[in-house]
């Protein structure tokens, strides 16, 4: 490329955007199976686990957007903070942090119907940023767009850095915001642009713009959560792309980077988007397959009478808890991991466990002795 056009920003026809349709079809059509699916299966499993499963998807979305970041947050505050606005228990303390994302992330998806602006995407900024912060050698400028100076994203060494990217230059940025936002209010009623790629455009167009001197990876990871949304036309979620994104985290970069030194044909922008949307979808739907499994299971097994220390561990294995200890339950229960879960004596482990066997809770693994293992009898 020569210097005039390093950028996609730098071509003429930017923003206007062109894709292959015939390399998404089918893509699309296997996104759009599975998000019947789990819509579907969330019907089935009733207003308490749907109110569960959305409380673990938007923490889900919450802690793994700033993790992308190299951010760790405290998971049990945020989730008091979520919970609150959600009408749960949340019996953790709050900060003014974990107060600051829930709001961002529940204004994202419950206010699915009202308008994007400049307005309200600052707002999430100050939101995201509740006190002073350094980014780099000078302090963030919260609730307000990025300076003159060249925003880069660089790595490697300081005397020769690597550029990985750099954003359109300040001037004019408003211009360029204005025209997004009108084309992202608009398009919703765009019966010829498919949901899913105005999400994937939204993404890649406002991540392009880096309208900020920090959080544009998590502003836009929340846009894409409400294009999402918008597309479903339901405030509730049940899953998390940051999630999946985070996973593929190197991948995300490296197609960021390509296609933002691509020309406006941003296809491989959009598979890369739509093939980890459907993961994040499959992901999804085994999870809430688990969570029906687990009321059939209590459904069938409800009248049998069983102690406190047995329903404590039958929950932790129906869960998929395999942080018991170091070697987990994903190869089954043993007695001693049993005592050790439920503080009872060896002896009583034994029975408890030969009890929920009898029961047709538990089913014995090949093995024998002191090495027996038990896992969920799902029959």
């Amino acid at each position: 490329m020569n210097e005039s056009t390093d950028w996609i920003w730098q071509q003429s026809a930017w923003p206007h955007f062109t894709w292959q349709a015939e390399r998404l079809t089918v893509l699309l059509r296997a996104c759009s199976q599975a998000q019947g699916q789990l819509l579907g299966m969330i019907g089935a499993a009733g207003s308490d686990a749907s109110a569960q499963t959305e409380l673990d998807a938007l923490l889900q979305n919450i802690i793994t957007s700033s993790a992308i970041e190299g951010e760790q947050l405290n998971a049990g505050s945020v989730r008091s903070s979520l919970a609150r606005r959600l009408g749960l228990a949340g019996n953790q303390p709050v900060s003014q942090r974990s107060e600051g994302l829930a709001e961002l992330m529940l204004d994202a998806t419950q206010q699915h119907l009202s308008p994007l602006t400049l307005e309200r995407v600052l707002h999430w900024h100050r939101l995201l940023f509740p006190v002073a912060q350094t980014y780099s050698s000078h302090a963030i400028q919260v609730g307000t767009l990025r300076g003159d100076e060249p925003m880069q994203v660089v790595s490697g060494r300081l005397d020769r850095p690597t550029v990985h990217f750099q954003a359109p230059p300040r001037e004019g940025l408003e211009a360029q915001l204005t025209a997004y936002f009108n084309w992202f209010n608009s398009s919703r009623a765009d019966a010829n642009l498919d949901p899913f790629l105005r999400a994937g455009i939204a993404h890649f167009w406002f991540v392009t713009l880096h309208p900020f001197d920090d959080g544009n990876g998590r502003l836009t990871r929340a846009i894409t959560d409400l294009a999402l949304a918008q597309g479903e036309d339901q405030a509730i979620r049940f899953y998390a792309m940051s999630a999946s994104i985070l996973t593929a985290r190197r991948d995300y970069y490296r197609i960021l980077e390509h296609s933002q030194k691509s020309t406006l044909d941003i296809t491989p922008w959009l598979e890369w988007f739509l093939q980890t949307l459907l993961e994040t979808l499959q992901q999804a739907i085994k999870r809430i397959d688990r969570v029906l499994s687990k009321a059939r299971f209590w459904q069938q097994h409800r009248e049998h009478g069983l102690s406190a220390e047995q329903i404590k561990v039958l929950n932790r294995l129906l869960d998929g808890d395999v942080s018991a200890d170091r070697n987990g339950f994903e190869e089954g229960i043993s007695a001693a991991q049993y005592q050790a879960v439920t503080k009872v004596s060896k002896a009583t482990a034994t029975r408890h466990l030969g009890d929920l066997l009898e029961k047709g809770c538990l089913q014995k693994l090949p093995g024998g002795g002191r090495s027996t293992r038990y896992q969920i009898n799902w029959r």
